[in-house]
């Protein structure tokens, strides 16, 4: 084999086209809080937050890892590949009316949970919203699965769309969260009548039951699915935590804090399409190669993270201000250490676990988590109040990521020092650093309302960050040139617009 045909496939394009499609649907679906925290009050504004807490933790635990499992099965079984697809969606359905059933019966019980009594109405429209959402799940997994990247990333931003209308549209007349839920059931169903259109175009005859590719699918998930339950319930146990213990108009100012951020969009999409990759060099029987898809990988992905974690650190307060009003200005610092988590999640240590098979080791780093939170929150809550809450999820997480490294190096066979691209690491950290400088000075001597701030702040920092990285940044020549391409995009879009308009 020559040394051409090792080189790992290109992540920087594929990557791009899905972080495109996702930060694209991100930036539509992020609208939707900020018009919200407009229409409703903070008690309502609150509620709202609490319902899509349980929507969002179900959400992930009733997938089981059956979704993701088709990363490394269809890539294993092209030609049966709609069998696997069928089995999945499937086990999802019936965990999906599983989960509407517990709503429904449960519905008291949940309600007093999150300290709100009034959710309890709104379990059975939410079971059906969370039903139809499961069974489509894995309509973008099997596009990005099967190398269609463009595809996925036009189906992840029209999703988000379409999602926020149907969300904000029916409250815009009238306030009530009950239309709201409304229509993020309609929007669910219409999106899962495009997945089955999809699937029926995709695989044919193919899509039917398999209960040999069932077996070999279960060996494979029930760890994962386990383990990624106990993973969720953790991860948003501080939520529940704060929402059981404050009033609903207390939770919204932390749940703004902990505010969603395009992070995970551009995670997600690298750790994808990284997943392809370190798959095939493997099953090629090429070590050496699928861990420099590893570290091709992080060292993209963290020129992405790490100015995007400073630009955040640094503008924390115009930012939260201008999306959710002064009500929410004390969102500000819980914020900025959820921002700190981003710093940590820039290691795919999950997903080099699925490549691997390595399972097994899910269940063992989430009850190494569960004995930290459980056992740290509520000290941390006492000592530093609604901080305290999200700091001990870094801490958590900073820890079961260094296990996890441990496991992943074991199996490259490498010395800690070859693990990943500290080199890259250090200099792009320098760099953002050195960014946000000018960016700070803006934000803390500049006496102007919030949107000017950060109008005069992010550009300047993204400017400083992109002047830096072209001269100091661990890029190669291609990466270069196509970062200047993909930035110039805008500007030849601008210039055609104005040719046609013009007609010159």
């Amino acid at each position: 084999m020559s040394t051409e045909a090792k080189r790992p496939e290109a992540l920087f394009r594929p990557a791009l086209v899905l972080m495109t499609g996702r930060i694209a649907g991100f930036l539509v679906a992020f609208v939707v809080p900020m018009i919200l925290a407009r229409i409703f009050d903070q008690t309502a504004f609150g509620a709202y937050k609490q319902l899509f807490l349980i929507f969002g933790t179900l959400f992930a635990i009733a997938q089981m890892g059956l979704a993701e499992s088709l990363y490394y099965f269809l890539p294993n079984h092209a030609k049966e590949g709609g069998r696997y697809v069928f089995n999945t969606v499937v086990s999802i359905m019936v965990l999906g009316l599983g989960s509407l059933a517990g709503l429904y019966l449960f519905r008291d019980e949940v309600a007093e949970l999150m300290n709100n009594p009034e959710l309890a109405d709104l379990m059975l429209p939410l079971g059906l919203f969370l039903l139809f959402m499961l069974m489509s799940v894995a309509l973008e997994i099997i596009m990005t699965a099967r190398k269609q990247f463009k595809a996925a990333a036009l189906t992840y931003a029209l999703t988000d769309l379409v999602r926020a209308a149907f969300y904000v549209i029916p409250v815009l007349f009238i306030p009530d969260l009950r239309l709201l839920v409304l229509g993020a059931v309609v929007f669910a169903l219409a999106r899962l009548t495009v997945s089955f259109v999809y699937l029926r175009r995709e695989f044919g005859v193919e899509l039917k039951p398999d209960r040999e590719a069932f077996f070999e699918q279960a060996r494979y998930v029930l760890p994962i699915g386990f383990a990624g339950m106990m993973y969720v319930a953790l991860n948003k146990y501080h939520m529940f935590a704060v929402s059981n213990a404050y009033d609903a108009a207390t939770f919204a100012i932390y749940a703004v804090g902990c505010l969603q951020l395009p992070s995970g969009y551009l995670m997600t999409s690298t750790g994808n399409v990284m997943m392809v990759n370190m798959r095939a060099r493997l099953l090629d029987g090429d070590l050496d190669g699928a861990r420099e898809v590893w570290l091709d990988a992080h060292r993209k992905l963290a020129m992405a993270i790490f100015p995007l974690t400073g630009a955040l650190l640094v503008m924390a307060y115009p930012f939260i201000v201008l999306l959710f009003t002064r009500t929410y200005e004390a969102s500000v610092p819980i914020f900025q250490v959820s921002v700190l988590s981003m710093g940590v999640a820039v290691l795919l240590t999950g997903c080099a676990l699925r490549v691997f098979a390595l399972t097994r080791f899910f269940l063992i780093n989430n009850l190494i988590r569960l004995t930290l939170i459980v056992s740290l929150l509520h000290i941390f809550m006492d000592r530093f109040g609604l901080i305290g809450a999200v700091l001990v999820t870094v801490f958590a997480d900073a820890v079961t990521k260094a296990i996890s490294m441990e496991w992943i190096r074991r199996e490259f066979k490498v010395g800690l020092a070859d693990l990943l691209p500290w080199k890259a690491f250090g200099i792009t950290a320098l760099l953002a650093a050195l960014a946000a400088l000018p960016a700070w000075a803006i934000v803390s001597w500049l006496e102007a309302p919030e949107f000017v701030q950060l109008i005069v702040a992010g550009p300047v920092y993204a400017l400083t960050y992109y002047l830096l990285l072209r001269q100091f940044g661990p890029l190669d020549e291609e990466e270069q040139e196509q970062l200047a391409q993909w930035l110039q995009k805008p500007f030849a879009w601008f210039r055609r617009a104005t040719t046609l308009a013009t007609g010159n």
